[in-house]
């Protein structure tokens, strides 16, 4: 089983179409939208957040729930709604922006991660957009390179074409994150987290265009040749 995720928002729009993008991105992950009152008005209902909760740890069956609001009174409703939920400590709050946040953690979750781990993939997405505050290095400095900021040499690489006629968008950015989440390694495209759903779709490369993988870890290797895999299949859309 997977981690379920919930979102709160004032509006059951907002939450559905929220749900309905990450969903896209994550297939095998339970989303749950518990958006606006129970007659349909802008707002937070306790008993439509307590029943989404139960929902999805039911789905969860004890992977755990995180949780992503939208404004202040989301929150508090959401706080309330996990001391009576029946298992308050399977559900985590995350401190995140909704959308952005969202789709992190549900890729996230799509890897594999605990609740633990989507909860802190949600949270490293800053609200003001850009890089996000957990880097791609390992230790010596923030971006893997030496004392002294001499980055290290990758061990592996390759430069991809892309074929697909849309490019990089949410859904191939999304598999890349997705499966590179799961190797032990430390991987970049064109210079950004390969693991970074937003960071990727930032890129904006298009068909014709020229991602550059640079990887090193254990499975350094495999995550180069992940990457080449998808864009010569064309992420499925060719």
């Amino acid at each position: 089983m997977t981690v379920a995720l919930v979102v709160v928002s004032h509006s059951a729009r907002i939450a559905e179409g929220a749900v309905e993008l990450a969903g896209q991105m994550a297939p095998d992950v339970r989303l749950f939208a518990a958006g606006g009152t129970e007659d349909g008005r802008i707002g937070t209902s306790f008993e439509l957040v307590l029943a989404a909760f139960e929902s999805a740890l039911e789905s969860a069956a004890g992977a755990g729930v995180v949780v992503l609001t939208d404004l202040g009174s989301a929150v508090m409703t959401a706080e309330a709604a996990v001391e009576f939920c029946s298992a308050p400590q399977d559900v985590l709050l995350a401190d995140a922006p909704l959308v952005e946040g969202l789709v992190a953690a549900a890729v996230a979750a799509q890897g594999g991660a605990d609740a633990a781990a989507v909860k802190a993939a949600a949270g490293a997405v800053p609200f003001s957009g850009g890089r996000g505050s957990t880097g791609v290095g390992g230790a010596g400095t923030p971006d893997g390179g030496q004392p002294g900021g001499v980055p290290a040499a990758p061990q592996e690489s390759g430069e991809f074409v892309l074929v697909n006629a849309a490019g990089i968008h949410a859904r191939p950015a999304a598999r890349i994150a997705g499966g590179l989440a799961g190797l032990d390694a430390e991987v970049t495209v064109n210079g950004v987290d390969g693991t970074s759903v937003m960071e990727l779709m930032a890129l904006a490369v298009g068909q014709g265009g020229t991602l550059t993988v640079e990887a090193r870890g254990k499975d350094a290797a495999k995550a180069v040749a992940y990457v080449r895999r998808l864009v010569e299949d064309g992420f499925g859309e060719k």
